[in-house]
């Protein structure tokens, strides 16, 4: 017998999944330098793609893979981080999610940007099994760069995938 196919859910535009986190570097998670763990920022990116992920497809999501994870500078203690996200492209169960992290000195008013990531997250139906997700509808040239850009990424974890499952 076959299995119905579920339709998708009708697409959503970027803007309704875009979202931000906030949070003070505190000292119980630095390391002996002063400066935040990158364990710790790692969580929080997860934590804010999770937060787009679950806009978009409002259901639970899990995360699945890390693509990329830059540190570009040392968040200091006592520092704001904002992690904002959005989802760049859905396909059928799963989403990437871009992830940017800035880091605001509260004394001085400088923000710079820390630390940027791409993760796939994928929605969960009611059993926690992988359901659809909305198509996403791209409307800056912005987003329509980071969706095409997406699939690319996309393409290569698939490849990377299948090279990998053929290794004995």
């Amino acid at each position: 017998m076959l299995e119905a196919v579920s339709e998708l859910p009708p697409a959503r535009p970027v803007r309704e999944s875009i979202s931000e986190y906030s949070e003070i570097a505190l000292p119980n998670d630095a390391n002996p330098l002063g400066h935040l763990l990158g364990g710790r920022v790692m969580h929080l990116v997860d934590m804010a793609g999770a937060l787009a992920a679950s806009r978009h497809s409002r259901r639970p999501v899990v995360t699945v893979a890390v693509d990329h994870m830059t540190f570009l500078s040392p968040v200091h203690i006592g520092q704001l981080l904002i992690l904002r996200s959005s989802v760049n492209r859905a396909f059928r169960t799963s989403m990437e999610v871009g992830v940017k992290v800035m880091v605001e000195d509260l004394r001085t008013g400088e923000v710079r940007h820390t630390s940027s990531a791409y993760l796939t997250f994928v929605a969960l139906d009611d059993e926690g099994r992988p359901t659809p997700v909305p198509p996403v509808i791209p409307e800056t040239p912005e987003q329509r760069r980071r969706f095409e850009e997406a699939g690319e990424r996309r393409r290569y974890r698939l490849q990377l995938r299948e090279r990998l499952r053929a290794k004995p």
